[in-house]
């Protein structure tokens, strides 16, 4: 069946289904069984497995009469667990979990399903199971207060509700303000109620949060899995955590990923690529990658996807200038494709060897699209899979390629009678882009385990992130519209799972005249999202060496401010990899079901400890913030001190609204020109003092930035600052935990505390009298003194 006639049929099939014509419940319970790590419950049917994987999550699958379990999931990484389960059976009633954690309850008659946390009701099956002529259906019924998100990413508001979800990766060239399908979907809805439901199927279907307003939640698929995980948690912030344990943690990314990029469609030549390095040395701005697209292996646009090999006519000496660029501090990522066209040089070996999607006659399947007729890599075949890493592999280790940009792998085009070795196109098409990245992350730790790959993509499914994908948000409207989609599209996906989606800054699509204003701003807000990678279509330049004067010195002052919070950012990562917890995150992170920060994407938290308002339209001269529901929140450049509530805020044309918490440390270095320069033995320890806080606390994380998985292996720092205040005394101290791979540091620290209202009569460092300084009008003390971390270290200010 084409995807074509499954969107038609499933048109009437949704309107069919609203008079009620196909639900076939399951309305007979007959009987129970428990075995090790499992429940099955036997009902008219099917049948149904249910296994707890932790005290928050637990796995549902319906099996139907004539199907066995299908137990392989793309996206779980968590066992079934038995320790601590109950079971608890009565005359009507099954229940089936943890006493202080998730269970599920069942009714036998009439047959009903239902899920709970501590004792809280989370979310109950409706109809259950519906089989249609050409669809599997499963039915829930939801809470009507109830705040939906998820679904991957996509531009529809924050709160999803209301609408049905495609789910087939597709690209959307030039979006802006709304996008209801996008390069990344994901089968997930996260509630503000406190739970999650995940459908463990990459199949294509439709999730459809209540579009019929009768307070159902249903997933619709072609087939596969009927198998679905219930997350529970307080907040939306124990859902994530929860969600990314049970599909996998983000690998730490290799440290030169959060600084500047040099991006375009794209360079034509070795020498343009010399030119823009130098231009960037030229202007002293950081710099730490440079991207190269599709001239690397091709002349033009079109015809020569698939060469993968540097075109000598433009490139003569791609190993000498790479060899360059690392040398300068630039790391190369070059782009590769999931196609071969028939026009390439690959395209007889490809073919001839059976590397590429067949037909139904077992042969190559060809097809025209956009770059040319093509083939695309069977990466479900083990010998082709073999074949598109021996690609990446050679040029990491021969041409010493940093990091690889998987691009068009929704894929973005698929016929749905394309076969691959383990089934349709429509059957793998949503989860392509995520075991392409699992190819390349898989290959490094196989051929590269001293490396951290870096995988930039564009589609992916539920738990890419435990191959460490890093996602975009595809073909941007270079418009106010497209850069106001951003926030919403980033939060969303950190929500789910994906904590470094970004954005093409300054926008990708179109645009006929450059607009400095939508320019500065898009890369004000790059500073405080994952990665920091202008791109666009060449006709304007994405670059900032190559604006007027008053542009590039404002994009320097971002790129900078970049570089100077590099010890902040690089600790979000390492609490990313260990939480699950996203870089950007909703203001309603934390806060109850009922909360009205709910739906704001306007402005969002950067980490714990920054709360970022993105400048998304043009002429602004005030913007108005809503600021968390409790804390208290200074001004990062003015140190203007703010409480909860709607306020209004000065804007300024070199920087973009950012506040700080009060209790925040945030550790900052100087700017250096490029990671490899990166230090810490010289630290500026921000610290924003405020009588409401007595107890504050942060942490800085260190290693070399290089080694994979260097916490698990000690091979790291993790420092700890602490703040204690009693009125009459402001003390802090420093500590480490250092890994016994790993040398701890002699540092210089710089505490720089900011709104003290008095100058101090004393202070000490270690119990001796030490030298401060003290300005009255900013209200800011800074003390420098020695530490090294292997000992503790105390600083007291008396008053």
């Amino acid at each position: 069946m084409t995807l074509q006639l499954f969107q038609r049929l499933t048109t009437v099939l949704f309107l069919i289904s609203n008079l009620g014509l196909f639900a076939q419940q399951n309305e007979y319970f007959k009987s129970v069984q428990t075995q090790e790590h499992h429940l099955k419950v036997q009902v008219e049917n099917g049948m149904y497995h249910f296994s707890i994987l932790s005290d928050k999550i637990i796995e549902t699958s319906f099996i139907p009469y004539g199907e066995q379990l299908d137990t392989i999931s793309h996206a779980v990484v968590l066992n079934a667990m038995d320790d601590n389960t109950q079971f608890v059976e009565s005359e009507n009633t099954l229940s089936y979990g943890l006493k202080d954690g998730i269970k599920v309850s069942i009714k036998k008659q009439p047959f009903q399903i239902s899920y709970e946390y501590m004792g809280r009701s989370l979310i109950a099956e409706g109809k259950g199971y519906i089989k249609t002529d050409s669809t599997e259906i499963l039915d829930f019924e939801i809470g009507k207060e109830e705040v939906l998100f998820g679904g991957g990413a996509r531009a529809l508001g924050m709160n999803r509700r209301g609408h049905r979800l495609e789910l087939y990766n597709r690209a959307h060239y030039g979006y802006e303000t709304e996008s209801a399908l996008m390069n990344f979907t994901i089968p997930l809805v996260i509630s503000s109620k406190g739970y999650a439901i995940h459908f463990d199927n990459p199949a294509i279907g439709f999730l459809d949060l209540d579009s019929k307003k009768d307070n159902s939640l249903q997933y619709e698929v072609i087939g596969g899995r009927k198998t679905y995980q219930v997350i529970a948690g307080n907040n939306l912030r124990d859902v994530t955590v929860a969600y990314t344990k049970l599909t996998g943690r983000q690998p730490m990314p290799p440290r030169w990923s959060f600084g500047n990029f040099a991006s375009r469609f794209g360079y034509h030549s070795e020498e343009e690529v010399r030119n823009v390095v130098a231009k960037f040395k030229e202007d002293s701005i950081p710099l730490d990658a440079l991207v190269l697209d599709i001239y690397w292996f091709g002349k033009d646009i079109k015809g020569h996807m698939g060469n993968l090999e540097f075109l000598s006519d433009s490139f003569p000496t791609p190993k000498k200038m790479i060899k360059d660029l690392k040398e300068d501090g630039v790391k190369t990522i070059l782009i590769t494709e999931p196609f071969v066209l028939s026009t390439s040089k690959r395209w007889k070996e490809a073919d001839t060897n059976g590397y590429l999607g067949k037909n139904k006659a077992g042969e190559t399947y060809a097809y025209d699209f956009y770059f040319g007729n093509t083939g695309i890599i069977d990466i479900y075949n083990p010998k082709a899979k073999e074949w598109f890493w021996s690609f990446y592999k050679r040029f990491t280790d021969e041409y010493n390629v940093a990091g690889w940009w998987g691009d068009l792998g929704e894929p973005e085009v698929h016929p749905s009678d394309l076969l691959h070795a383990t089934g349709s196109a429509d059957e793998v098409h949503n989860v392509y882009g995520h075991d392409w990245a699992r190819l390349v992350y898989e290959g490094y730790q196989k051929d590269f385990p001293k490396k951290r790959p870096f995988i930039l993509m564009r589609a992916g499914y539920s738990g890419s992130q435990k191959y460490g994908m890093i996602p975009w948000s595809g073909d941007v409207s270079r418009s106010w519209g497209g850069l106001q989609s951003q926030t919403e599209i980033a939060l969303q996906m950190g929500m789910q799972g994906m904590g470094y989606m970004h954005s093409d800054l300054g926008g990708f699509a179109g645009g006929e005249k450059f607009d400095a204003e939508l320019y500065t701003r898009w890369l004000q807000y790059g500073v405080f999202q994952p990665i920091f990678r202008p791109h666009a279509q060449e006709h304007i330049a994405p670059e900032p060496v190559f604006h007027d004067k008053k542009t590039l010195q404002l994009a320097k002052q971002s790129i900078e401010l970049r570089y100077k919070l590099l010890p902040y950012n690089y600790t979000l990562a390492f609490i990313n990899n260990q939480k699950g917890l996203p870089l950007m995150r909703p203001v309603s992170f934390d806060t109850a079901a009922d909360s009205s920060d709910l739906l704001i994407h306007t402005n969002y938290l950067w980490g714990e400890n920054l709360l970022v308002a993105p400048v998304t339209s043009s002429g602004l001269k005030t913007m108005d913030i809503k600021f968390p529901e409790s804390g208290v929140w200074f001004d990062f450049y003015t140190n203007k001190r703010y409480e909860s509530g709607m306020k209004t805020v000065e804007l300024f044309e070199d920087h973009i609204p950012t506040f700080a918490k009060a209790g925040a440390f945030i550790p900052m270095i100087d700017v250096v020109m490029t990671t490899d320069a990166y230090t810490t033995r010289k630290l500026n320890l921000h610290y924003y003092h405020d009588d409401s806080v007595e107890k504050a606390s942060g942490i800085l994380y260190e290693d070399d930035g290089i080694t994979p998985q260097a916490f698990e292996k000690n091979h790291y720092e993790l420092m700890k600052f602490n703040g204690i205040n009693n009125k009459k005394e402001l003390s802090f101290n420093y500590s480490s935990t250092i890994g016994n791979q790993y040398t701890g540091k002699q540092r210089d620290i710089t505490l720089v505390i900011h709104n003290v209202q008095n100058k101090p009569k004393e202070a000490l460092v270690d119990n001796s009298t030490h030298a401060f300084e003290y300005n009255q009008e900013q209200r800011q003390l800074i003390i420098t003194s020695q530490w090294d971390s292997q000992q503790k270290q105390e600083i007291t200010l008396k008053f």
